[in-house]
């Protein structure tokens, strides 16, 4: 969907980008992360030619970027950045509308799109379709600037530390409204943040830069697992490296038969193993039961077993 071939981007002698290597492909969640200054805006930028590359090339569906119309390539990216940039004087369902109405499209269908967005991101339309960017929250003001990146069913979508200037609740909340969006949709999506947790979460894939050069690029868990050097291990947090593993791990993946006594307590399979170790924590217990997502019991997990494997 998107490829970097030996891209570059030189801000008078200093490599902003160096010789990136990159292919991204259709439906994946891409982090890029890294610390400041490494670059991960900038190679966000370059993809709808915010940023223009000096060298190298970048291809979008197996097309030069440089080849396709500026507008139309904008217009086949969705953009979400932190400041969110709602027109003020826009309602919110013509703020969603913007790019449809560019296009061209029928009236009835701009509304079933915003219709359908609003509800997809949890915001009533009758409740909120006809308010004003200054009668919203931060986080549901977020959670528009997403919609309008959506409207007209972007190939991409691209997002710029979208959640970073949001409160902890707000931002878990959009996090896992952006993962239901992602499930729901396929879309490609590339996601720049600095936070870490964040790229854990929600990325199919990291890639993590530093000084403009690509360090590392993997799944979380291959990251976390088999870091490259000892500045992604520094980066990722070593001496937290298993916790972090425990987040990403599904209970299910350490199921086992009920055995003796049943656990007094329960939680759901869906959970991650470091949910349980929590749960097993507050309880003053060492094995939980699991049920499925009907409430049948499937199986049990123990402390032992969820601490060895991943080195905590």
């Amino acid at each position: 969907m998107i490829k970097f071939e030996c891209a570059s981007k030189f801000y008078g002698d200093v490599a902003a980008i160096s010789q990136l290597d990159l292919d991204i492909q259709p439906g994946e969640l891409v982090a890029l992360i890294g610390p400041s200054g490494s670059g991960k805006s900038t190679a966000l930028k370059m993809v709808n030619r915010m940023v223009e590359l000096d060298h190298g090339r970048i291809l979008f569906k197996n097309q030069d970027i440089t080849r396709f119309n500026l507008q139309d390539l904008r217009r086949r990216m969705g953009y979400a950045i932190q400041s969110v940039g709602l027109f003020p004087h826009r309602t919110v369902a013509h703020n969603i509308a913007t790019v449809p109405r560019l296009l061209g499209w029928e009236a009835d269908r701009v509304r079933a799109r915003v219709t359908e967005l609003m509800n997809m991101l949890s915001m009533d339309p009758d409740h909120y379709a006809g308010r004003y960017p200054h009668q919203l929250s931060g986080g549901q003001q977020q959670r528009v600037g997403v919609a309008r990146a959506l409207a007209a069913d972007p190939d991409v979508l691209l997002m710029d530390e979208p959640f970073g200037a949001l409160d902890p609740v707000t931002r878990a909340a959009l996090q896992r409204a952006l993962k239901a969006i992602h499930r729901a949709t396929g879309k490609t999506i590339l996601f720049v943040t600095h936070d870490l947790d964040e790229a854990l979460l929600l990325a199919s894939r990291i890639v993590l830069l530093n000084n403009g050069r690509l360090v590392q690029v993997g799944t979380p868990l291959e990251l976390l697992q088999q870091p490259a050097n000892d500045f992604v291990a520094d980066f990722l947090g070593r001496a937290d490296l298993g916790l972090k593993q425990l987040s990403l791990q599904p209970v299910a993946h350490y199921l086992k038969p009920l055995a003796g006594p049943a656990p007094a307590y329960v939680i759901p399979s869906t959970a991650t193993a470091r949910e349980a170790i929590s749960c097993m924590a507050e309880h003053h217990v060492s094995s939980l039961r699991v049920a499925d997502a009907n409430g049948n019991i499937i199986g049990q997990v123990g402390a032992p077993d969820l601490l060895a494997n991943n080195h905590v």
